[in-house]
């Protein structure tokens, strides 16, 4: 029914073509009028005069003269009805998608004709280069493959010799290349059209001069052939002269070509003459890498997964080559300054911060505004409400630390199930027990410390803050609750405990040993914090000590009583069990609770080596973390407490006995228990993630949690009821968020991307979930 055969039917369809840069393709159905006739006259829906179809006939002529200047990329005309019935549709897929090439790469920024720096680079990366006649013979190093991003020529001293080695490298089907700006201008130069010889071109042209024709043509050719970005490794890397915006990687169009080969300019000039940038890269938000050169920078810098590698060796900066996927860059300096540039590129001093740290400088609302769904490598897709999000977004604004420490956030900890014992909510039966079942045959049982979670990300020094995290302060680090917050309003008294840690990882050899200037760590900290000292004192210890007045008021008038009347004897008993309950939690109050005055008074307790650069250690086992973290604490044991821990076997009921003497032995004198984890800090079994620690807490430490009479029989009757289910499940959400935060650190993505997962702990948090669990 939707004929086309006018322009004005055809111009909403090529509209919508450019603005998703697809390739329109026109099939034309130019059958003989009287067939036309003929199936309309067989339409008992529509009916309608021979002059229809002539005037739509006509119109169809008119059209075949004018879709190629309409736009159309390619044109089909079918002429019978033998043609139509044999012509089938098959996709092919554009020259630019070549997503099965998975690599390894090293893609090389803009050459112009530095042909001595390119073989010493190529030498580098462990291709061997070798002059073979008038060409070169090029062998890579196993696996691997070239990416030139274009730029071959102009300016430099040796483009016929850089264009052959290129060339045949292309031709043995080690490199690919793409084309660049420079390299279009030189080919229409050798084709005879009419441009401006300028930026080097008079040089090349003349250069080519003394080469055959034979080879000129051979050149024309090869740029005449060169396809303008690809998207290689299922999508993950997008190679392109100038760079490219996400929309229009993959796709063909004339926008695209034009992006990828001259970027995007505010239509201004500088002072120097030359266009102004618009910066795309700042406002990327694509899955995949872009690489990209074109515009010279005096250093290749990341900024929101993509990456400028033209360093200006024709100009005398250095030439410069990423490795994928290790993210390595590999540089040879300039023999020489070739040319002097327009526009001065080498700054006087090189900035304190990367181009990344200057742009997550300010962070945007957008990025963590309204329902989203982010996906992790342990979990595939975790729903963020957007009521959630709007509570995270008040504390994240109003009280977090500065944003560039926030690189993890814990995720909160399930409680076993609930135990059938008499005056027990929790055993560690129920922990073991979980674990059996889901196939797990050895845990590590680790006392639960009296303190507050608290993340650490510890500096070597000031330089490391400043250079990884892009801090601007002198700091060594920053010490932080779960959700966010500072730990101390004393600058101080942190900066001391940090000074003390990093002496302490200095003296147990940890920098050395893994190579790393700074370190991520999870931990308690005791006593509680000064804030959940207040929300106890105000929440329990007031009741606490209100009913403890009342009930020895009472005690005192019952115990007269019944020395008058054996009436009064069951009640005396039954007030006497509540005045020792109200004196345990009492006890077991003081356990948690000490006053803060220096840095002596405080006991920092670390579990979990998170991360340090280049490797997040979730995939070490608890040992390893207890055993690195053990010599740490050594090296301080005045300020840090190493945490004790039982392995267990589940299968093994002796083993598990000697676990749950050792439970009750933390717990009887009001400790607060232990954690169950599995002994991989991330396990997969049966298919599922496991929950990655089950808390299993003492009985009179529960009093802290539900009041001090919560024992008594109709109290625990009532919270046996309670579900653990939706702690459990978040729980394992959070964990996966907060490895999948540093995972993306480590690999030096967007502070945006880092928090978009911190972001979500932290939104989780206002989950409706009972927080005594």
């Amino acid at each position: 029914d939707a004929t086309n055969v006018q322009p004005e039917a055809r111009d909403p369809l090529l509209k919508l073509a450019r603005n998703y840069h697809c390739l329109p393709i026109a099939i034309v159905f130019h059958l003989p009028e009287w067939i036309c006739r003929e199936r309309n006259s067989q339409r008992p829906d529509r009916q309608f005069g021979p002059h229809v179809i002539r005037r739509q006939q006509q119109d169809l002529r008119r059209s075949l003269r004018q879709l190629a200047e309409e736009g159309f990329n390619r044109i089909y005309v079918l002429r019978s009805e033998e043609e139509v019935a044999a012509v089938t549709i098959e996709r092919q897929r554009l020259w630019n998608n070549r997503q099965e090439e998975h690599g390894p790469f090293d893609v090389i920024g803009d050459v112009h004709g530095c042909l001595d720096e390119l073989i010493e680079l190529l030498a580098k990366l462990g291709y061997a280069v070798s002059e073979r006649g008038d060409g070169y013979q090029v062998q890579p190093p196993a696996g691997r493959k070239a990416i030139f991003l274009g730029d071959l020529v102009d300016r430099g001293p040796k483009i016929p010799q850089v264009l052959r080695l290129v060339m045949g490298m292309v031709a043995a089907g080690t490199a690919l290349c793409l084309p660049g700006n420079h390299d279009v201008k030189f080919l229409r130069a050798l084709k005879g059209k009419n441009v401006q010889v300028t930026h080097g071109l008079a040089a090349s042209l003349a250069q080519m001069e003394q080469e055959s024709a034979e080879f000129r043509q051979q050149v024309i050719t090869f740029l005449d052939g060169l396809v303008a970005h690809f998207v290689l490794d299922d999508g993950r890397l997008v190679v392109a002269h100038a760079g490219l915006k996400a929309e229009m990687q993959g796709r063909a169009s004339a926008a695209v070509r034009e992006f990828a080969l001259y970027g995007e300019t505010t239509g201004e000039t500088d002072e120097f003459g030359l266009p102004v940038r618009h910066n795309w890269a700042a406002s990327y938000r694509g899955e995949a890498m872009v690489v990209y050169g074109h515009t010279p920078v005096p250093q290749a810098e990341w900024l929101n997964r993509t990456i400028n590698i033209d360093t200006g060796c024709v100009f005398g900066g250095v030439l410069t080559a990423l490795r994928y996927p290790e993210q390595a860059l590999v540089s040879v300096p300039a023999h020489s300054t070739y040319t002097e540039p327009v526009r001065p590129f080498l700054p006087a001093a090189t900035p304190s911060l990367t181009a990344q740290q200057q742009h997550d400088d300010v962070l945007d609302i957008e990025d963590v505004l309204g329902k989203r769904i982010i996906s992790t490598r342990l979990r595939p897709n975790i729903t963020i409400r957007e009521e959630n999000a709007t509570a995270a977004l008040e504390v994240m604004s109003r009280f977090a630390v500065d944003p560039q420490w926030l690189i993890y956030l814990p995720p909160t900890m399930a409680p076993s199930e609930t135990s059938g014992r008499p005056e027990l909510l929790e055993h560690p039966d129920e922990a073991f027990g979980y674990y059996r079942t889901k196939g797990v045959p050895t845990v590590v049982c680790e006392e639960k410390h009296m303190g507050s979670r608290a993340v650490v990300v510890l500096c070597r020094d000031e330089e490391t803050a400043r250079t990884r995290f892009g801090v601007k302060q002198a700091t060594l680090g920053q010490c932080y609750t779960r959700t966010g917050r500072r730990f101390f309003d004393d600058s101080a008294l942190e900066a001391s405990l940090l000074a003390r840690l990093g002496q302490a990882a200095e003296r147990a050899g940890l920098w050395s040993e893994l190579h790393s200037d700074w370190l991520c760590l999870d931990c308690e900290l005791m006593p509680w914090s000064a804030k959940a000292q207040e929300l106890l004192q105000r929440q329990y210890a007031a009741v606490g000590a209100a009913a403890g007045a009342a009930l020895s008021l009472a005690v005192s008038a019952l115990a007269a009583a019944s020395a008058h009347s054996d009436q009064a004897t069951p009640l005396l008993e039954r007030y006497q069990a509540r005045q020792r309950r109200a004196a345990q939690f009492v006890t077991t109050y003081r356990h948690y609770c000490w006053p803060v005055q220096s840095l002596a008074d405080l006991k920092l307790a670390p579990f979990h080596l998170l991360a340090s650069e280049g490797a997040v250690h979730a995939n070490q086992d608890h040992l390893w973390h207890l055993d690195k973290l053990a010599r740490l604490c050594r090296a301080d044991e005045e300020l840090l407490l190493a945490t004790s821990y039982r392995p267990v076997d589940v299968t093994a009921p002796t083993s598990q006995a000697e676990a749950i003497r050792w439970w009750h032995e933390l717990t009887d004198g009001g400790g607060e228990g232990m954690v169950v984890k599995p002994l991989n800090l991330v396990t997969i079994a049966q298919g599922e993630l496991i929950q990655p620690a089950v808390k299993c807490r003492g009985r009179e430490y529960l009093r802290l949690i539900y009041g001090p009479e919560y024992t008594a029989p109709a109290n625990l009757a009532r919270l046996r009821q309670r579900g653990t289910s939706a702690k459990r499940s978040l729980a394992l959400r959070e964990f996966a968020l907060g490895i999948e935060a540093l995972e993306r650190f480590v690999r030096r993505e967007p502070l945006r991307r880092v928090h978009e997962c911190v972001f979500g702990v932290l939104a989780l948090e206002s989950e409706p979930v009972d927080p005594r669990l």
